[in-house]
């Protein structure tokens, strides 16, 4: 379903990951093109595109997709559709999700201050440079620290799931109503589409062994 004829390069996928071909508008098209025909029914794909959206909002960046095909699992949604709405959280949509989820987050929990996308991202590269240094550790001479993960923890990780979970369910909620009439319209269009060219197709046929009309 999702194969491509001529595969990409590296240097291709690096640089498509930040900005596709042809811009985001005609990927969204691509996108929306390929999860309306999946050969499922449409309240799955439904559940599996929410679960997508509703991951995306998540601080757990790099593991999106996995998550949301998990959840999808569970939920008995569309994993391919879990796919395509992950596809949310985006270069360009990702630093208002995180600034807009780690302020909601704070404001919910009681936390001061405000934070910029920029600080937050690199926060989160220093903690998982941190959690990696303190995983080393246990195998190696080094030593573990864990207090600025406690830090970063309380004060970016936890606010951005909570905020995250408000912003990302109520978006998934809209995903899925928007998702499910729309395969819908679309799979009757199709199936229309289908019976009129079958009626075509039988009317040469059927003129051709018909018999006489009877004589009065």
């Amino acid at each position: 379903m999702f194969k491509r004829r001529n595969p990409r390069s590296y240097r291709q996928i690096a640089s498509e990951t930040f900005y596709p071909r042809g811009g985001f508008r005609r990927a969204a098209t691509y996108l929306w093109h390929r999860l309306r025909r999946l050969p499922d029914q449409p309240h799955r794909i439904g559940r599996g595109v929410a679960a997508g959206v509703f991951l995306s909002f998540s601080p757990l960046h790099g593991f999106h997709f996995i998550v949301a095909a998990l959840v999808t699992l569970l939920i008995r949604g569309n994993v391919l559709a879990a796919f395509v709405g992950t596809f949310a959280g985006n270069p360009l949509t990702t630093p208002f999700i995180a600034l807009s989820a780690v302020g909601l987050g704070r404001r919910l929990l009681g936390l001061p201050g405000e934070m910029s996308p920029h600080f937050i991202f690199t926060e989160f590269a220093h903690a998982t440079a941190g959690l990696w240094h303190n995983v080393l550790s246990l195998f190696g001479p080094g030593t573990t620290d864990w207090h600025g993960l406690s830090d970063f923890y309380q004060q970016i990780f936890l606010p951005y799931a909570v905020g995250g979970a408000v912003l990302g369910g109520v978006a998934a909620i809209l995903a899925h109503a928007l998702t499910v009439p729309l395969v819908r319209g679309y799979h009757r269009h199709r199936e229309r589409k289908m019976a009129e060219r079958i009626a075509r197709l039988r009317g040469p046929a059927e003129k051709d062994g018909e018999d006489p009309p009877p004589r009065p």
